[in-house]
């Protein structure tokens, strides 16, 4: 099941989402009722969670409605269904608690970057973070190039996961118990932000440049929707693949990770508690733009696709002045 955010008819809303279109879940659960005699319980307002498993009170209800509109989607009204293009989409978690990234969790990626991909048990996951009310963008809407630092603006395809049970000093055995679902973020990256370049070098700065790089407004795009937990029983298994103006840059598979999702949970859970609407970012495979010097500029489009997800589409524009 995919569940995605969209604002509709002036109020933001849940709808049940296929590349094609999208059913709004409150119109969905209507006819749902009308055609069973079974009469569901949707909370009211855009919230995902409490419609996630493992541990949402209408995770069950949801799963039944959308089982029907799969089969009898033909006797829904007109009006309970959008179009997946003329949507406009809301990050599925608009204010995840923490917003945690990976940095080098594919090997082809640390390789592609001139350094050497370390075997996972001689290693760790690095683990950052971004803010979220800044950096997350909805899908469709533009990431915005810095006018103080636009010269070396990048992508970065990831899988991300959302949290859905508390989740303290868990086992990888045991990890994907508590994964609500799974979304597509862009880690948009600027590769040569220094701030102050006049400055006395010390000797963690160009760690420090790497990570205030990764914290501009609109840096995070995330969407276009959500796919539980129970669809993707393994999700080591996705393709995944990235287009910069129509040219493929990224063609993957999530079975590249060093760390796979499950030990990235433990590792981070052992360090911290992990909530529902935590979202976890697992690293980006082989094929920046800063490999070959491609970087973004206004009028540029992104659309970042993982399967059994789907696709993320972002324009590129300066920012205001």
């Amino acid at each position: 099941m995919r569940l995605c955010r969209l604002k509709h008819a002036d109020r933001d809303q849940v709808g049940l989402y296929d590349d094609e279109h999208i059913v709004l879940l409150d119109a969905a659960a209507k006819a749902f009722a009308k055609a069973t005699g079974t009469t569901v319980k949707v909370p009211p307002g855009d919230d995902l969670l409490p419609l996630l498993p493992p541990e949402g009170e209408a995770f069950g209800a949801v799963k039944q409605v959308a089982a029907w509109v799969a089969e009898h989607g033909e006797e829904l009204p007109g009006d309970a269904v959008v179009s997946t293009g003329d949507a406009k989409l809301l990050v599925p978690i608009p204010r995840p608690n923490k917003l945690l990234l990976l940095a080098g969790n594919y090997a082809a990626h640390i390789e592609e970057g001139g350094d050497r991909a370390a075997e996972r048990a001689d290693t760790f996951p690095y683990v950052f973070m971004k803010p979220p009310r800044t950096t997350l963008t909805n899908p469709g809407q533009p990431v915005v190039i810095p006018s103080n630092s636009p010269d070396a603006i990048d992508w970065e395809l990831e899988l991300a996961v959302v949290i859905g049970r508390r989740a303290k000093r868990v086992s990888e055995a045991d990890a994907l118990d508590y994964v609500a679902g799974y979304t597509v973020i862009n880690d948009i990256s600027n590769r040569q932000f220094r701030p102050n370049p006049g400055r006395k070098e010390r000797s963690r700065d160009r760690f420090f440049d790497w990570l205030h790089g990764k914290w501009f407004d609109s840096f995070c795009p995330c969407g276009p929707c959500i796919t539980t937990a129970d669809a993707i029983p393994d999700p080591q298994t996705l393709s995944m693949r990235l287009t910069l103006n129509d040219t493929l840059r990224q063609d993957a598979n999530t079975a590249r990770q060093v760390f796979p999702v499950a030990a990235v949970i433990e590792f981070i859970s052992n360090i911290c508690t992990l909530e529902p609407g935590d979202v976890i970012s697992t690293g980006t495979p082989a094929g920046v733009g800063n490999t070959t010097g491609t970087f973004l500029h206004a009028g540029d489009e992104l659309r970042a696709t993982i399967e059994q997800i789907g696709t993320l589409a972002s324009p590129v524009v300066n920012e205001s002045r």
